[in-house]
């Protein structure tokens, strides 16, 4: 790839990594060796163990549709190099309202490699936001699309949008034929730098965020900047809060770089933008890649790291607080919550609410401070939804230092209320 650069290592093929994609290492089928195959005796427990690696391109460029740029059809073609790629495109109808010339550049880049690409319909236009996430009539007319034009696990589907459009498409994408190809191209920041590159998708379902998903990486990722200039000023600072977040739990260095760089990101200067976008995108992937729990099996999810109050937050308001302006006051609300546990210094929670507001993101909203008629912050029922949707045990990230998180089991609410307090307080400074 020339106007690109491939971040999920050096691996040439898209989604698992065996050419099969069948499994590799060693398989048990039985307690012990002398078992024979045809034993009715045979011990009553037997294991089949199997691994599937998955590798994908993650893909930083302009303009992806523009003919003249490989990127898309380099991984179109990353596993069969000479077939005419069936593509169903769906486009974010947000993205349709602000650069109506997308659905054309699109067309226009197929048919320009029409020997590669087959556009089996035109671009199809999908609602945007929270929209397409709370509405199941949405996810069933991305489907319905999907088995339409005969797309099957050879051929190819295209996201191009915000985060919860492609997460809408991917879940649609990963249910059709149990999982056919997709392309992500994320067209916002906290797509480009977080969401975009994970390897999860769902839909919100009778009020809870995310309720009906599935784990399932993508064939690529796209990132292309050209759409985020076109984002309007709080869409494209809100993507910021998952730097800092990601940041917070994983890269004091990170950190420190966006205090300096925090007056050029808040006017959107491209170079510290596109810098932000990256390695934000590498640290996700670091997390996911190697931290040893990709689908969330366990009880800890550290990238959640103030998402407990985010996504309630988020349910409160009918989702009129955007997704990364959530972030940004539930990042502040435990990093307070961390100091007056006796986790993190007060200096270090200062310089947390204070990046946040250099960047331009809220440290409150009037639901957070919302209590019921027994005293009890309403806030706090975000604490049992987050635990539920994981299962296990409540494990909730913290701070132990900028850079540093750490996993608690329980949260007191006394001090949950102090560190809301302390938000409220701060924004009246």
């Amino acid at each position: 790839m020339t106007r690109a650069m491939r971040l999920a290592g050096d691996a040439p093929s898209c989604g698992p990594a065996s050419e099969t994609g069948g499994a590799t290492g060693a398989v048990n089928t039985g307690v012990n060796a002398g078992v024979n195959a045809g034993a009715t005796d045979g011990p009553p427990l037997v294991w089949q163990r199997f691994s599937v690696p998955f590798a994908f391109p993650v893909a930083f460029t302009e303009a992806v549709f523009d003919p003249a740029n490989p990127v898309l059809l380099d991984v179109l073609s990353a596993r069969e190099a000479d077939k005419r790629h069936r593509c169903l495109v769906f486009v974010d109808d947000g993205l349709i309202a602000a650069a109506p010339e997308t659905v054309g550049a699109i067309e226009a880049y197929c048919a320009a490699h029409v020997g590669r690409i087959a556009l089996v319909a035109p671009p199809v236009a999908v609602a945007g936001g929270e929209r397409v996430k709370n509405a199941p009539a949405h996810l069933a007319a991305i489907q319905t699309a999907i088995q339409t034009h005969r797309i099957d696990r050879h051929d190819f589907v295209l996201a191009v949008g915000g985060g919860a459009m492609l997460d809408a498409v991917g879940l649609a994408a990963a249910l059709a034929h149990r999982g056919v190809r997709l392309i992500r191209v994320p067209t916002t920041v906290l797509g480009q730098n977080d969401s975009g590159v994970g390897v999860k998708n769902a839909v919100n379902f009778n009020g809870v965020k995310n309720y009906l998903g599935a784990f399932a990486p993508p064939w690529a990722v796209l990132n292309d900047h050209a759409f985020i200039r076109r984002l309007p000023p709080r869409d494209r600072i809100a993507g910021v809060a998952e730097a800092v977040k990601v940041a917070l739990i994983r890269d004091a260095a990170f950190f420190g770089w966006l205090e300096g760089a925090a007056d050029r990101l808040a006017v959107f200067d491209e170079e510290a933008e596109r810098r932000m976008i990256r390695r934000c995108a590498e640290l996700h992937m670091r997390q996911i890649g190697a931290g040893g729990d990709p689908f969330e099996t366990g009880s800890a999810r550290p990238l959640d790291y103030g998402h407990w109050s985010a996504h309630k937050l988020e349910s409160m308001t009918g989702h009129a607080v955007r997704h990364g302006e959530a972030v940004a006051i539930g990042l502040a609300l435990d990093a307070r919550y961390s100091v007056l546990a006796g986790l993190l210094s007060p200096a270090d929670g200062e310089r947390v609410a204070a990046l946040l507001r250099r960047l331009g993101l809220p440290l409150l909203h009037e639901a957070l401070t919302r209590v019921r008629a027994d005293g009890r912050f309403v806030i706090l029922d975000g604490l049992e939804e987050f635990r539920e949707h994981l299962g296990g045990e409540m494990t909730i990230t913290l701070l132990a230092a900028l850079g540093t998180g750490v996993e608690v089991n329980a949260i007191d609410p006394a001090l949950m209320g102090a560190a809301i307090g302390w938000l409220a307080a701060m924004r009246e400074r």
